[in-house]
């Protein structure tokens, strides 16, 4: 896969294949001077200087799977990050006023080069309620495929950040197939085997005493997905989390009445990665559809900043106004008569991107950052976890509405044109991009 040399900071996609990557030249601005790993800058270069420069660089990043599914199918929402410099290693350079260390081609390091559990707690206000909440909770991940190495990789990521190890014998981890097989699994697959590791590592670092259960489908339709989300729902969990998505269709009302249509569960559904323009199964009138946000630290009081993930005019977080399914009651805005995505948001520029171990990846193995709103939906399922098992009849999306107050209101940035402004553009209150904000502690996630 060819990606741009050029000595500019640009931001233009190319195509190969399915696969679209952002790319964008690390430089010094207005010194003309590319950013290399190095253990001090130049007397001349001030540190101030050079932060700045990063933090104007992007990153390179590829889609972890197919991106252009047929009809009927999905596409996992997990674009992990091929060269270019992260925002975790932007802020450990300016704080050692150093420069950035650019990453290889392949982006996989021997550590993590991303936000990692601590990172993203203290940004959500998760701290204490991560330590002390989501025992006796199941978290479920929906996605199509197997990954051979799950356990091994969950294991690697959780014990680097010293979380409780979360395995098969413990009782923590279990994976099984759309019918709930822990033998007959479908075929592996390297791509989505990096969505499933990015998964897996979010419920880690937001609910870490949480069980997760990896629920494979045999394939990535809409049909095997769906049934791989009831599965979840059958074997006892309260939370399921999708990170994938194609283009709606008139057979989505029938989806949501066979798979997604489950009270008492909090079921949450990526937004999508290509910018401004509706997705099912985020258009579902019963699940949270979650959008995603740039993370970025910051000196005001609450230590971080989000603004709507934009890339490009192609790639960014989803949002839109439904073609097919009905509104929800608790969804109130007046601009779109039917179902409008999103509801809430988190993190998912690959910019600002996650730490993941995944071993069983097609091009980068070990360490490795993430975005998309692939990240952003599991972090909404473990925020739900730990909040508590909802009321049995009740519909969780319907939560934040209750307690807008209790949210980071996101009011900046857009995903892309449009003739109603909020359907892709932030405002105060309510937009499509980021829904009613992120996550500030519990309080809008419980019942």
């Amino acid at each position: 896969m060819r990606t741009s040399r050029s000595p500019h900071i640009s931001g233009r996609w190319r195509r190969a294949g399915s696969t679209a990557v952002a790319t964008s030249a690390l430089v010094l601005a207005g010194l003309g001077t590319a950013v290399h790993a190095t253990a001090a800058t130049p007397d001349h270069v001030s540190a101030k200087a050079v932060a700045t420069a990063v933090a104007k660089a992007h990153v390179q990043y590829q889609s972890a799977c197919d991106a252009t599914p047929k009809k009927g199918y999905a596409a996992c929402n997990a674009l992990r990050v091929t060269g270019g410099t992260t925002a975790f290693m932007e802020k450990q350079a300016a704080l050692k006023g150093m420069t950035a260390k650019t990453l290889k081609p392949n982006a996989s390091s021997a550590s993590p080069t991303g936000y990692g559990p601590s990172d993203l707690q203290d940004a959500y206000g998760l701290t204490d309620a991560s330590a002390a909440n989501g025992s006796g909770e199941t978290i479920a991940i929906v996605d199509a495929y197997d990954d051979p190495n799950a356990a091994a990789d969950l294991a690697t990521y959780r014990s680097y950040y010293g979380l409780s190890a979360c395995t098969t014998a413990n009782g923590c981890f279990k994976k099984v197939s759309q019918t709930g097989s822990t033998t007959s699994l479908p075929t592996a697959d390297s791509g989505w085997a990096g969505e499933i590791s990015l998964d897996l590592d979010m419920v880690s670092a937001i609910a870490p005493n949480a069980k997760i259960l990896l629920v494979e489908a045999s394939s990535s339709s809409m049909a095997n997905l769906g049934k791989a989300v009831n599965e979840a729902v059958t074997l006892g969990a309260k939370f399921v989390s999708n990170s994938y998505g194609g283009s709606e269709s008139s057979s989505d009302t029938s989806y949501d009445s066979s798979y997604f249509n489950h009270p008492g569960v909090a079921i949450t559904v990526s937004a999508g990665d290509e910018g401004y323009g509706a997705e099912y199964p985020a258009a579902s009138k019963y699940v949270t559809a979650v959008g995603g946000t740039k993370l970025s630290t910051s000196s005001n009081s609450r230590g971080w900043t989000e603004t709507v993930w934009k890339t490009s005019s192609t790639e960014g977080t989803g949002s839109g106004c439904s073609s097919y399914d009905a509104k929800p009651s608790w969804q109130t805005d007046t601009g779109c008569t039917k179902r409008m995505i999103s509801d809430v948001s988190a993190v998912a520029d690959p910019a600002t991107g996650v730490s993941v171990y995944d071993s069983y990846g097609s091009d980068g193995t070990g360490w490795n950052t993430y975005g998309g709103t692939s990240a952003s939906s599991p972090i909404i399922a473990s925020v739900y976890a730990l909040a508590g098992t909802p009321g049995s009849s009740d519909y969780p999306a319907q939560y934040p509405y209750e307690d807008t107050t209790a949210l980071n209101d996101v009011t900046s940035g857009n995903n892309g044109s449009c003739s109603t402004s909020y359907f892709c553009t932030a405002k105060s209150g309510y937009d499509g991009p980021t829904g009613l904000g992120t996550p500030e502690g519990l309080d809008a996630f419980t019942g």
